[in-house]
C-alpha cells in the first residue's frame, strides 16, 4: 500500500460501491425516521392529570410512580406543563384527562390488574380518553388548565345526575306520559322564551336545583342581536346542560331558582329572576329579585346592592304543565 511521504498516512483506494451502499442505507434510515415522526403526529395522546394535592399524595404511595413525596405536587404540575408543551411543539394533539386515584384503584380491582405499574396507569388513562372527563390541550398554562378540568368534571357529573333524575321519575299516574321526557320538552321551550325575552345583549343564566343528594347548578351564556331571524349564540354543550338541569327541577316539583343577568351596550345591567315551585317556573317580582341578589347566601345578611344594576321582575316563560 503506498504511503504519502508528506503526511505519513496510508492511502486507501476508494470503494464507490461500498460508499453507495452506506449512503443508500443512511437515506433509507432517514426516510424511515421521517415517516415515523410524521405518523406520530397523526396519533393523538392523552395525559392523565392529578387535579389536587390529595390525589397526588395518594399516587405517591405507588413505588413505580415518578414522584414519592406528597410535597412535590407543584413540581409535578411543572413537569406536566413541560410535557404538554413538548407534545404541542411536535404537532401532537393531546387531551388531558382527570385522573382519580379512587376510580383507578376500583378499576384495577375490577380487572384484576396490578395498580403499581406504569402499564396499568397507561391503560386506565387510555380508557379515560373515551369515557372520562377530558379537555383538549390548546396551550393553556397549567394553573388555568387544572380548574378548567375540574369545572368540566363537575359539569359532566351534574348532567349525568340530572339525566338520571329524569329517567327515574316515571310516568304520570293520570295520563301515562313520561314525566322526564315531558319536563325536558318544557324546559327546552322555556329556555327559548328566556333568551327571547332577555332582548339584545350578552346574557348570563344560572339555574340552581337542590335535590336529596346534590345541588345541581347549570350556567349558560347567550349572545343575542334582537333580530328574530338571527339565532342566539350559545357556547358548546351549555344549552343541553342547562335544559337538563331545569327539566330535573320541573320534574321533581321541588324548590329551585333561576336568574339571568343581561348586559347591553349603553344600558345598565338588568337582573331578572324566577323560582321553581311545584313543577312551575314562576316569575319573581322586582322586590323579590332585589332581596335574592342582595342577601348573603351563607349568613342571610343583607349586602349592598351592586351599583349600575337594575333589579327587574321576571317575565312569563313557562306554560303550565299537566304533571304534579
Amino acid at each position: 500500500m503506498p504511503h504519502d511521504n508528506d503526511t505519513g498516512t496510508h492511502r486507501t483506494r476508494s470503494n464507490p460501491g461500498h460508499r453507495s451502499t452506506r449512503s443508500t442505507r443512511s437515506t433509507r434510515g432517514t426516510r424511515s425516521a421521517h415517516r415515523r415522526r410524521a405518523l406520530r403526529r397523526e396519533v393523538p395522546g392523552t395525559v392523565g392529570l392529578l387535579a389536587d394535592a390529595g390525589d397526588f399524595a395518594a399516587m405517591c404511595g405507588y413505588r413505580t410512580f415518578g414522584f414519592d413525596r406528597p410535597s412535590d405536587y407543584a413540581d409535578y404540575l411543572h413537569h406536566v406543563d413541560g410535557l404538554l408543551r413538548s407534545f404541542a411543539a411536535r404537532g401532537i394533539h393531546t387531551t388531558v384527562a382527570l385522573f382519580d386515584p379512587d376510580e383507578y384503584a376500583e378499576y384495577c380491582g375490577e380487572h384484576g390488574l396490578d395498580p403499581d405499574t406504569s402499564e396499568t396507569r397507561t391503560r386506565f388513562t387510555a380508557e379515560l380518553a373515551g369515557s372520562g372527563t377530558v379537555l383538549p390541550y390548546t396551550g393553556q398554562p397549567i394553573d388555568e388548565l387544572v380548574p378548567l378540568l375540574v369545572d368540566e368534571a363537575v359539569r359532566q357529573a351534574t348532567w349525568e345526575y340530572a339525566t338520571a333524575v329524569l329517567a327515574g321519575v316515571g310516568r304520570c299516574a293520570d295520563c301515562g306520559e313520561d314525566i322526564g321526557h315531558a319536563s325536558f320538552d318544557r324546559a327546552a321551550d322555556a329556555l327559548k322564551r328566556l333568551v327571547a325575552g332577555a332582548g339584545p345583549g350578552h346574557h348570563h343564566f344560572v339555574c340552581s336545583v337542590p335535590t336529596e343528594d346534590e345541588q345541581l347548578v347549570a350556567v349558560l351564556h347567550a349572545d343575542t342581536t334582537g333580530d328574530p331571524d338571527t339565532p342566539p349564540r350559545i357556547e358548546g354543550r351549555e344549552s343541553l346542560d342547562f335544559v337538563t338541569v331545569l327539566a330535573a327541577g320541573l320534574a321533581l316539583g321541588g324548590p329551585g331558582g333561576l336568574v339571568v343577568r343581561s348586559t347591553t351596550e349603553g344600558h345598565r345591567d338588568r337582573v331578572h329572576g324566577w323560582r321553581l315551585d311545584r313543577g312551575r317556573l314562576t316569575a319573581l317580582s322586582a322586590a323579590a329579585v332585589f332581596n335574592a341578589y342582595c342577601t348573603d347566601a351563607d349568613t342571610g345578611d343583607l349586602v349592598a346592592p351592586e351599583p349600575g344594576v337594575e333589579y327587574c321582575p321576571g317575565y312569563e316563560v313557562d306554560a303550565p304543565g299537566p304533571h304534579h
